[in-house]
């Protein structure tokens, strides 16, 4: 089996919906999805360099062909790969990648602390302390394009992460020098979960962890 890294994304788990419609798209082409829980050291108190520091470890525990990542977790793979901390450069696949949207997470985020947010693994809204949002203002891995070849994909009707903050990252990489063969997946129709989608998906993971 080939295994790819998949980072889920935020108020989610590795049994999210989208993980689990991939699988057995992608079992019969022999890729396995490794998804390490990113939800530490709890919900509540998240905290953006443990998330990192447990993505790191386990790309180099199992090297993967691979490294996907959806919203949040595209940012992770972004940090992963920045960080080198794969034994080799390995191709991304970002999946509603959370690109440029530290500002909007600020200026959203209700008042007080903790803050209600809905976790998708439980069905219903979790408390997390407000200290994690402000931390991701401050993170900046998509600033600079990844240095290997990436795939974003992203809907048009993204309703948490707006199409117009990607389209303006990715330009930004591609002014910069972005590596041969990546390529931006515009979906139209597409929400911010694109689970009526994970065909698209499995196709480009498939393809990545294809390549040579």
């Amino acid at each position: 089996m080939r295994r790819v890294l998949y980072f889920h994304g935020f108020a989610s788990s590795p049994a999210s919906a989208k993980i689990t419609a991939l699988r057995p798209l992608l079992d019969p082409h022999g890729i396995e999805l490794d998804t390490p829980d990113l939800n530490v050291p709890s919900f509540e108190k998240l905290d953006w360099n443990a998330i990192v520091a447990k993505a790191m470890e386990a790309a180099r525990a199992n090297p993967p062909r691979a490294i996907a990542g959806s919203s949040l977790g595209a940012l992770v793979a972004l940090a992963v790969s920045h960080g080198g901390q794969a034994p080799s450069p390995v191709p991304l696949v970002l999946i509603a990648p959370a690109l440029g949207i530290a500002d909007r997470w600020r200026t959203k985020v209700p008042a007080g602390d903790p803050v209600m947010a809905f976790h998708h693994a439980l069905g219903r809204e979790a408390p997390i302390h407000r200290a994690f949002f402000d931390q991701m203002a401050h993170v900046t891995v998509d600033a600079d394009p990844p240095p290997v070849r990436t795939v974003a994909i992203i809907g048009r009707n993204d309703e948490s992460v707006p199409f117009e903050c990607v389209a303006e990252t990715w330009q930004r990489w591609t002014e910069r020098g972005l590596a041969s063969g990546s390529k931006l997946i515009p979906i139209d129709g597409g929400d911010h979960g694109l689970t009526a989608f994970v065909d698209v998906i499995a196709r480009e993971i498939i393809e990545a962890a294809e390549a040579e």
